[in-house]
């Protein structure tokens, strides 16, 4: 039995990245990045190595590296290569695993599947990452319904910035899912302040659950 879990968002640049780090930090995690849109600054990948100090043979190379900062699909097209949904496949490792979606839940990989359609097939429980912003709770209550109309097991949902005690208390309620916790924003960002903030603001035992 292996601990998987894959990190999805509500939206891009709302710090699933950075989640990720904390996680595949405090497992010991292996991670994942199927598909990276943008090369010029430092990748998802580098990022989390860095600030999860995961050590690089647990970073899986991703499928596409993609130059253009867009969605998969535009940056496909510009590359001139296709994305092949069916060739995304975890990688087989005896470590717990992280694997980290591209922008949001319904992010189209072609022009006819989006990265939610991947997560149905794979069934792996699905982390949900939400800023605690006005609007959060709108588009983290659609982004449930999308992962629960694909029958996509959702393990819970992951916040990301101020407290909002309104927010952490609604979306549970409304989207009958579970809070994971909060995760602040941290300035500065560093690994020691990221594994620190995860230890206090998350109960570690819980995801122990998460066995696939």
């Amino acid at each position: 039995m292996t601990m998987r879990f894959v990190v999805t968002g509500t939206d891009t640049n709302i710090g699933k990245t950075v989640f990720s780090a904390a996680l595949a930090d405090a497992l010991g995690a292996a991670y994942w990045k199927p598909v990276q849109s943008g090369l010029s600054g430092e990748t998802d990948s580098q990022t989390v190595q860095r600030l999860g100090r995961i050590p690089p043979e647990r970073i899986f190379p991703e499928a596409w590296r993609l130059k253009t900062p867009a969605s998969p699909h535009v940056a496909a097209r510009i590359a001139q290569v296709r994305i092949d949904p069916e060739a995304l496949s975890p990688p087989s490792v005896e470590s717990p695993l992280v694997i980290e979606g591209a922008g949001g839940v319904l992010v189209p990989l072609t022009q006819s599947q989006v990265f939610a359609d991947v997560f149905a097939r794979w069934q792996i429980p699905v982390i949900l990452c939400a800023r605690t912003e006005l609007g959060t709770i709108n588009h983290t209550l659609l982004s449930l319904e999308a992962l629960r109309r694909r029958s996509i097991p959702v393990f819970g949902v992951a916040f990301i910035g101020n407290e909002q005690t309104d927010t952490l208390e609604i979306i549970p309620q409304l989207g009958n899912v579970t809070c994971l916790g909060r995760l602040p924003l941290l300035a500065p960002l560093t690994p020691c302040a990221l594994r620190q903030a995860f230890q206090i603001h998350f109960d570690i035992s819980c995801f122990q659950k998460g066995l696939l």
